[in-house]
């Protein structure tokens, strides 16, 4: 999953009553080597089920200044990227009036833009080399866009007769020169300081499904040369070829999701052939999100720390830099930053605090706008942490400022337990837009929010986050239920009135924990799982499936049975709302078919929603504000009355 889909996700999953002000969104962020420049793709506050399209604004430093990128009416820009030494920078352009997409080099303030390429396919990830030359991963005549989280084109002739390759390439004298094999899909890229050849994670073949299983890579002028081989176990992210060209960096740990960085931080010696990577954080009770050899002298980690942000110096040993509880992004992981030339900036929030950007040395940030500093809490929220099965565990609670009135009841209010998809990722402080996500929805309804961050989540270190490895459901849901135990303690939550909701692995722990217990009186499942074992045979990524099961479910169909649903289906009681985009290649609609079709032959109050055309992003606003209405609707019916 790219970057822009991760956010389309997260920014759409759940529009909600609007507040008192708009929110200024910032997606992205990339500062100049020299410090002088911050470019930023902002995404303006719009109506519920409205597209909006992001625009480029570039600020002047330390000044604010800002002025935005000239583009052609409707038009969208993308990946951006700065020439090494400041003066310039380049964008990719869609142009919704011709189905070709085009690259743009201008001056460091925008101006005196010159088109140097035209493309019918797909580009990301544009970068400058060290000779001044752009680099870009490209698909000529991709057949869709790529990323499982896209919708999935319908299945028509023979299946997997062509398959869609993105490569790297050169953008020179107009054309792409090709610099991967033709056979390879590149997900990431860094270049060698020399300019001559890239390290990259690739795999051969359907590249929505082979992330899992991808390796690291040499690549120069059409070859490639596997450097390492990772068990299955561990998934790539983020090579980063130091300054010297001596060793690549590199973010390695079970990660469920292309784009949801987690793991630990190696170092690879590209000087010693067949060298071993050496893990730089072993043991960490933390998860290293973002790298880079740019913010400083030597490398640098930032990452997630139980309810905090950390960013860690990796020079001669592991010595942490700073920490806050609160949410670091470039715009790419989370927490992350952008550096350059060892200049920084971030994207900087809390659940109290809307999103800024700020620039400055590390810990020492200053605002270069104010869009949102008017903008007071609308919420309260807590780190709460407790114990379970020897496991430190933490989670949110999240209560409206105000109660909708009704909402109480004796003393008591009723709590949503709200679980986020992954299972490798986090529920992690942001600001909640209006317009933009379910919490809010729900906070606006009278509900108070409960976003545990049960084991298999990041945050805890590597062992965590695999202790739910062949025993999805099992140990996961002790967390959460204890969880709960521990928000009663704390809050006046009426344990006669939880609900229960996720998207994706939080659709299904919904469906999971609704034949497991009868705890929550009203549960809503978006794009969950119901049977593992059938499954296995519909989705178009089962190479996921493999790092968490330990076997396929042709070799164990037992460690599969073990988590299904469905095989408890007899003892859910719980009505419960589904729904599911028809289009899903993650979790496809049969899983949400299958559960529904249970419950209503077990009489059981259920009620399922399918969104035309819809993949696992479900990026319609309107399917999205339908979907986020009916659950809070159904939680009403069954909580509130």
């Amino acid at each position: 999953m790219t970057l822009s889909h991760r956010l389309a996700l997260l920014a759409a999953l759940f529009p909600v009553t609007a507040l008192a002000a708009p929110v200024q969104l910032f997606d992205h962020i990339s500062i100049s080597p020299d410090g002088s420049r911050l470019l930023s793709l902002e995404e303006p506050a719009g109506e519920s089920g409205q597209t909006v399209i992001s625009r480029p604004v570039l600020y002047a430093l330390p000044s604010g200044a800002r002025s935005t990128l000239p583009l052609c009416h409707g038009c969208e820009a993308s990946s951006f990227a700065w020439r090494r030494d400041g003066q310039a920078l380049a964008y990719v352009l869609k142009d919704p009036s011709v189905k070709t997409l085009s690259v743009w080099q201008a001056d460091r303030d925008g101006h005196h833009a010159v088109q140097v390429l035209t493309f019918k396919g797909t580009l990301q990830s544009l970068s400058y080399g060290p000779k001044g030359q752009l680099g870009v991963l490209a698909i000529e005549n991709a057949h869709r866009q790529p990323g499982a989280m896209e919708a999935g084109a319908p299945p028509s002739g023979e299946i997997n007769a062509q398959i869609d390759e993105q490569r790297i390439a050169t953008i020179e004298n107009g054309h792409l020169n090709w610099q991967s094999p033709a056979d390879l899909y590149v997900y990431e890229y860094d270049w060698r300081p020399d300019g001559q050849g890239f390290v990259a994670t690739a795999a051969p073949g359907n590249g929505d499904d082979h992330w899992w299983i991808a390796k690291l890579h040499a690549i120069e002028n059409g070859h490639d040369t596997v450097l390492y081989t990772p068990p299955q176990q561990q998934q790539l992210n983020l090579p980063r070829v130091s300054p010297d060209g001596t060793k690549v960096s590199f973010i390695g740990g079970l990660m469920s999701d292309y784009g949801a960085i987690g793991g630990d931080a190696y170092s690879l010696d590209l000087t010693k052939p067949g060298a071993q990577p050496v893990n730089l954080t072993p043991g960490l009770k933390a998860t290293v999100t973002d790298l880079s050899w740019d913010c400083g002298p030597g490398l640098i980690a930032t990452g997630l720390k139980g309810d905090r942000s950390v960013i860690w110096s990796l020079q001669g040993g592991l010595r942490p830099l700073w920490e806050e509880t609160m949410m670091l992004s470039n715009g790419r992981s989370e927490p992350s930053l952008s550096c350059a030339g060892q200049h920084t900036a971030i994207i900087r929030q809390s659940f109290e605090k809307a999103p800024e950007i700020a620039a400055g040395p590390i810990g020492q940030w200053k605002p270069v706008n104010r869009d949102n500093a008017a903008l007071p809490p609308h919420l309260k929220a807590r780190s709460l942490t407790w114990k379970s099965d020897g496991y430190s565990v933490q989670g949110w609670l999240l209560e409206p400022l105000k109660r909708k009135p009704g909402v109480e009841q004796n003393g008591k209010v009723p709590m949503i337990v709200y679980i986020h998809g992954g299972p490798s990722s986090a529920s992690n402080p942001r600001y909640f837009r209006d317009n933009s996500k379910l919490a809010m929805a729900l906070l606006n309804a009278g509900y108070d929010v409960f976003m545990p961050n049960p084991r298999g989540s990041y945050g805890q270190g590597e062992a965590f986050t695999a202790a739910n490895r062949r025993d999805f459901g099992h140990g996961d849901l002790r967390d959460i239920l204890r969880g709960v135990d521990m928000a009663e303690k704390v809050a006046p939550i009426d344990d006669h009135r939880l609900g229960l909701t996720g998207f994706s692995y939080g659709g299904y722990m919904t469906m999971w924990s609704v034949t497991q217990t009868d705890r929550f009186r009203a549960a809503a499942a978006g794009a969950g799982i119901a049977n593992w074992l059938s499954y296995y045979g519909e989705n178009n990524i089962d190479s996921w499936m493999l790092p968490f099961f330990g076997k396929s479910v042709y070799d164990d169909p037992d460690i599969y049975a073990h988590s299904s649903p469905i095989l408890y289906i007899r003892q859910a009681h719980t009505p419960t709302f589904i729904y599911v985009g028809s289009a899903d290649e993650e979790c496809p609609m049969p899983q949400s078919q299958e559960f529904f079709h249970a419950l209503q032959t077990l009489h059981v109050p259920s009620s399922l929603v399918i969104y035309p055309g819809q993949g696992h992003g479900m990026s319609s606003p309107q399917a999205w504000d339908d979907a986020v209405q009916r659950t809070i609707h159904w939680f009403d019916r069954y909580l509130v009355k």
